[in-house]
């Protein structure tokens, strides 16, 4: 399914076709900012040295070939690959301008204003109900009354309420793979974040649940912004606006070679490594 798309101010061409920096768009608000960000598990680099805007109220695809550092990126912008084990990071993040690295920051706090769903569904062992109101208690005190209202409406903004409304304090061990997804978008939905990161959000689901999530990104844009990992370029070119490529070159690790509107990158790339890429040649 072809999502319509906006129609984002022309991208600075680079005539060398040497990465470098994305350029600011005008007229778009980053919601977050990678400034020079190198990333390092122990002594090995995952990423380097890159600058990237994810504009405020876009959906932004991250593609690239295996090992480029596409996860590593998106688990990056909020601090959640920490959680895998020793890491460093040069550079910066700023969420609306402020470095998510600063040693000020509130972790719990900043990964409810930006949520993560990740490649396989990972439902809690409890029942559906519970699942979403999770994050929801952990930050606050509510009445029965509330809970039931945040439930309902994080379960309906991921498209899952009708199918799970009667069976609601059921095992969510018990819902089907798509549905399981969609419960965990749910659960980061509930605790009402501004920025929702998807690392390969559909790569383990059937083509029906593959298109309701598709369906669901689209729908969840116009309130929320998203960056989804993928590695399926139709998908990108469907449900995104704007597409940065992530790949090796000349023997460095975890670079982004090319940046811009997603038309563009698909149709009219200005670096040869990513129109060898987007056309199959490689990855």
């Amino acid at each position: 399914m072809k999502f319509p798309q906006t129609n984002p101010p022309h991208k600075p061409t680079n005539p060398l076709g040497a990465a470098s920096p994305a350029a600011p768009i005008p007229g778009l608000l980053p919601a977050l900012k990678a400034k020079q960000l190198s990333f390092y598990y122990g002594s090995q680099k995952a990423l380097e040295d890159v600058s990237l805007d994810i504009y405020h109220g876009q959906v932004t695809a991250i593609i690239g070939p295996s090992g480029c550092g596409k996860s590593t990126f998106i688990k990056a912008l909020n601090r959640i690959g920490e959680l895998e084990g020793k890491v460093r990071v040069e550079g910066a993040v700023e969420f609306f301008g402020q470095n998510i690295y600063s040693h000020r920051i509130n972790l719990n706090r900043l990964r409810r204003q930006i949520g993560m769903v990740f490649q396989k569904p990972n439902p809690f062992p409890m029942s559906i109900y519970d699942n979403v109101a999770y994050g929801v208690r952990i930050g606050g005190r509510y009445s029965r009354t509330e809970l039931d209202a945040i439930v309902e409406s994080a379960l309906s903004s991921a498209a899952l309420w009708n199918e799970v409304k009667d069976n609601l304090h059921k095992s969510a061990l018990g819902l089907s793979g798509g549905q399981q997804q969609r419960l965990c978008i749910a659960r980061a939905l509930a605790v009402k974040p501004q920025v929702l990161l998807m690392d390969e959000p559909a790569s383990a689901l059937d083509p029906i649940s593959t298109m309701k999530i598709e369906e669901l990104i689209h729908t969840l844009s116009q309130e929320l912004t998203i960056a989804i990992v993928t590695h399926n370029m139709q998908q990108a070119s469907r449900v995104s606006h704007y597409t940065a490529f992530f790949s090796t070159d000349e023997g460095r690790i975890g670079q982004m070679i090319e940046f811009g509107p997603t038309a563009e990158i698909f149709t009219a790339p200005t670096h040869p490594r990513t129109q060898d890429y987007v056309e199959g040649r490689f990855g």
